[in-house]
């Protein structure tokens, strides 16, 4: 079976297209859990609406995925942003991966994409596939897929508050990451409130601080 653990907080106006795409996986063994922090603005009851089994947790992103992680049943695991949307033939992608019994070792990511048009968003999608392929790096908005038994043998998410999915890749390691080729598709909202620019160099930021050794309740203010 496999399990969809999607943190939440106040995202009802993305999670319903996030929660439709999802159903092309049926009428194979799935589970879906929503992790919410606390969202006010009927998150859950989407959620419920939608046949997802909503777990209440504490907020913080690292916290609900492992929260999440841990009520799930499934002998795979998939992780997924409320404000990502995969792309038409990604289930048929996830079920030859998971047929195979040598990706038991292995995690994989989908393929970044945001939902703009502008030159901007392009460009930013070449950025993060040369990050992917250079730097083995790819963010928890391109999801992760991983076997339950490859998860629990590097410890899972852990309670950060940032920087979470970096954390977790950099256990995985580059010889235990894939790239399955179907787009994860994301919102550009924070890009189009935040500049373009800004909002990169200030992801930028956050990963290098990350990388000198700064906590992530630090980081945290950087993010905003």
């Amino acid at each position: 079976m496999l399990s969809i653990i999607i943190p939440t907080l106040n995202a009802a106006t993305t999670l319903p297209a996030t929660l439709a795409a999802l159903e092309a996986w049926r009428p194979r063994p799935v589970e879906v859990l929503v992790a919410d922090g606390g969202s006010t603005d009927g998150t859950t009851a989407l959620a419920d609406s939608a046949g997802a089994r909503v777990l209440p947790v504490a907020r913080g992103r690292g916290v609900q995925l492992s929260a999440g992680a841990g009520a799930a049943r499934g002998d795979w695991l998939l992780f997924l942003h409320a404000d990502t949307r995969l792309e038409p033939g990604w289930a048929a992608a996830v079920a030859g991966y998971v047929a195979d019994p040598a990706k038991q070792g292995r995690a994989a990511h989908f393929r970044f994409a945001l939902d703009d048009p502008g030159p901007q968003a392009r460009r930013l999608e070449r950025m993060v596939a040369w990050r992917c392929r250079a730097l083995a790096l790819p963010y928890g908005d391109q999801g992760l897929l991983v076997s339950r038994a490859l998860y629990d043998a590097v410890g899972g998410f852990r309670p950060l508050p940032l920087m979470e999915d970096v954390d977790l890749v950099r256990r995985l390691g580059r010889d235990r990451l894939v790239g399955l080729p179907v787009a994860a598709v994301t919102s550009a909202e924070k890009w189009r409130r935040d500049g373009w620019w800004a909002r990169s160099a200030r992801n930028l930021a956050c990963l290098s601080l990350w990388y000198a050794g700064v906590p992530p309740r630090i980081i945290r203010r950087v993010y905003g």
